[in-house]
């Protein structure tokens, strides 16, 4: 390590069709409000497919969800309270914290969200990898933790203390997004029942943050594994929406991305009920208006679970140390090498939340 950058080992990939591989690539020095981490572990959550599938063969640091200790910070990081070196820290999405939303504690709905997250590159353009001295992909969500070291923004770390990183790493962004849709928007309360439709890494860790608050809770689920986890958890798990009857739902939160359940679960829930929507899917569904205004419901979106997550991921981790909050129970843990495997795996149904350790 030096003033002129890291050298890391990188996962590199370059679409659907060709294998990840790692490679030595060079990461840029922290700039002032920057930090260095050494990746621990890092989840594999579907965005990161999505992302791969849409840059075609662009070659493409991904990791969005790491967890590591802070190396070394930039000139000005000890203003961000709790980033130290030695620190380790769950990385999460970036955002501005100056424009109104970030100010009105909807960091997820960022103004800048798009420049800070998405572009592969700083927001002023520079590039913070370089494989055999090209510019690649990166930057992703501030991070691109498919690595053995990140660059990070420091406002994107959440310090976390001794917890394992496996654990902790998905608390970046599928866990939280779990967790947050049901404590940040739909809230049900003793008495309400919650439907997930879904019981991937999302909606796994939605029904784990249900139970805990005491909340009765259905699954629609296709996959009889994940079926059965669900129900060691308390839920009551089917394997479609015809099996439900009489299910008087309150509360239902969508993980599968897929349009035709939107209008299917909205014709379930009772009177003045929410239904929020985190899966990326499709982009149009068709849904009855007349229902939707007469029955007085509710269609939601969902961002990173509506959360602050330097305020959530620590309240998940003391659920997760109290034992309400079973996390690793989630988990598959894979070496980065791996990655092509933990793919096919979790989209086999074989493992739920892939979490890979450089």
């Amino acid at each position: 390590m030096s003033a002129r950058g890291t050298t890391a080992q990188v996962l590199l990939t370059h679409g659907v069709d060709t294998p990840a591989e790692l490679v030595a690539a060079r990461l840029d020095a922290p700039r002032d409000d920057e930090v260095l981490v050494r990746i621990e572990a890092v989840g594999l959550c579907h965005t990161d497919l999505a992302t791969r599938a849409a840059l075609g063969t662009t070659p493409a640091v991904l990791g969005h969800e790491g967890c590591g200790i802070v190396e070394q910070v930039g000139s000005s990081v000890a203003e961000v309270a709790g980033v130290r070196v030695g620190e380790r820290v769950v990385l999460s999405f970036r955002s501005c914290g100056s424009c109104e939303r970030c100010l009105g504690g909807a960091p997820a709905y960022c103004e800048q969200s798009q420049r800070l997250n998405n572009a592969g590159r700083r927001p002023d353009g520079s590039a913070t990898v370089t494989v055999d001295g090209h510019p690649v992909f990166a930057s992703f969500f501030g991070q691109s933790s498919f690595a053995s070291h990140a660059l990070v923004a420091a406002s994107a770390c959440v310090p976390v203390g001794d917890v394992a990183p496996e654990v902790a790493a998905p608390l970046g962004c599928g866990f939280l997004t779990g967790a947050g849709a049901v404590l940040n928007v739909l809230r049900p309360g003793a008495g309400d029942r919650l439907l997930v439709v879904g019981a991937g890494g999302v909606g796994a860790a939605a029904v784990l943050t249900a139970r805990s608050e005491g909340v009765e809770v259905i699954v629609v689920e296709p996959l009889a594994s994940r079926r059965e986890l669900v129900g060691s958890f308390g839920a009551k798990a089917y394997e479609s929406f015809d099996e439900l009857a009489d299910p008087g739902i309150s509360h239902a939160l969508d993980t599968s991305g897929r349009p035709e359940v939107v209008d299917r679960v909205l014709g379930l829930l009772d009177p003045l009920g929410t239904l929020a929507v985190v899966g990326l899917g499709r982009a149009r569904a068709e849904i009855d208006v007349r229902r939707l205004m007469l029955r007085g419901l509710t269609l939601r979106g969902c961002v990173e679970g509506d959360a602050v997550p330097g305020e959530l991921i620590p309240d998940l981790l003391r659920r997760h140390a109290a034992g309400t909050l079973p996390l690793d129970r989630l988990v598959t843990t894979f070496p980065l090498a791996e990655w092509d495997a933990a793919v096919a795996e979790q989209r086999a149904g074989r493992v739920l939340k892939p979490v890979m350790l450089p």
